[in-house]
């Protein structure tokens, strides 16, 4: 006995990722859509200023105009937008944990014997389940927390702040929005640095995006070089021909 107790080799240690929310998933996100936005939005004022003057120089305060704007606007819609859906979504569970909540003390004989069911389904012996759900129910909130993670799959203790969300949104949309407009802030005139920049960035966002998905470092840095760049050589294109129309 003595050596099994000191033996710990059974022991396996893992950690998870953060799948269920937090800041993680609209930081990450975030950044994304704010380097893809702002790298398009500034090809195509630099196409369409490129198309209307026959000049590849670009007047770079109009471009840093431009590219404040969309940092700004877009970081606070995407605040805006993740604190609605995070509050829409904590507030419906926890309408719902509440209504969970009554059942208990309206019906607690019948919720014990569904918490009872609800283990006999996971493979746990009749007797076993009933006097395990009995013991749990002594305890109204270990009982209303056991049946919000099996009825519901939620924690109570556990749901996404709403405040997080939204200011992890905005401050890292507003990281990646600035990445391509720097070298225009640093005095250049074409927009050769800042597809450079940007094309770097991209890559590396990507992989950061591994970080919360179960794709591959190298997958994801490539997609999201590949959606990005389409995304602003379809801006390019768009601003190029508008340029060339009213110029």
């Amino acid at each position: 006995m003595a050596e099994l107790s000191e033996d710990r080799s059974f022991e396996i240690h893992h950690s998870h990722r953060d799948v269920t929310g937090g800041w993680l998933r609209p930081a990450v996100f975030g950044a994304s859509d704010g380097l893809v936005s702002n790298f398009a939005l500034i090809a195509g004022v630099a196409g369409g200023a490129a198309a209307a003057t026959g000049d590849t120089t670009t007047d770079a305060t109009a471009v840093v105009i431009a590219g404040l704007a969309g940092l700004v606007a877009g970081a606070s819609s995407m605040a805006a937008g993740e604190y609605v859906s995070v509050a829409s979504q904590s507030e419906l569970a926890l309408a719902e944990i509440e209504l969970e909540r009554r059942e208990l003390k309206q019906r607690p004989e019948a919720e014990q014997r569904e918490l009872a069911a609800t283990f006999e389904r996971r493979g746990v012996s009749k007797h076993l389940a009933t006097e395990v759900a009995a013991e749990l129910s002594q305890n109204p909130e270990s009982a209303l927390e056991v049946h919000v993670r099996e009825e519901l799959g939620l924690d109570i203790y556990g749901l996404p702040s709403p405040v997080t969300a939204a200011v992890s949104s905005f401050l890292s949309f507003a990281v990646g929005a600035l990445i391509p407009l720097l070298p225009y802030l640093l005095g250049a005139q074409r927009l050769l640095p800042a597809l450079v920049v940007s094309v770097i960035a991209l890559f590396a966002v990507g992989v950061l995006v591994s970080t919360v998905t179960v794709r591959s470092w190298l997958f994801s840095g490539t997609r999201q070089l590949a959606l990005g760049g389409i995304a602003a050589g379809v801006t390019y294109l768009i601003g190029s021909l508008v340029g060339a129309t009213v110029g």
